[in-house]
């Protein structure tokens, strides 16, 4: 069996098991449909808050109560020393946050 034939078997195998992934995302997503619109509706009724992501700074727990510049409040220049402040993006004014 040449090398390029096991990295052939290799890329097969990785992509069947990646399709097999999304098929069963897809089939999880479905059967629990009915609970999440549930909880939907629990959330909407009870006029919740946005969940709290992160821990660290303010402007990372509730990114839709933020304003633009409250990552830079120390400093305008100020570099992000918080890890999370670069997974959460800025929000956009009048565009709610996915």
């Amino acid at each position: 069996m040449r090398q390029s034939d096991f990295f052939f078997c290799a890329v097969a195998a990785a992509s069947g098991l990646l399709l097999l992934s999304a098929l069963d995302a897809g089939l999880r997503a479905r059967a629990a449909a009915p609970v999440i619109a549930q909880r939907s509706a629990l959330v909407a009724a009870l006029d919740l808050t946005d969940l709290a992501l992160f821990t660290e700074a303010r402007y990372t727990r509730h990114p839709s109560q933020a304003d633009l510049h409250s990552a830079f409040q120390d400093h305008p220049m100020a570099l992000e020393h918080f890890p999370t402040g670069s997974l959460v993006p800025a929000p956009i004014p009048g565009r709610p946050l996915p």
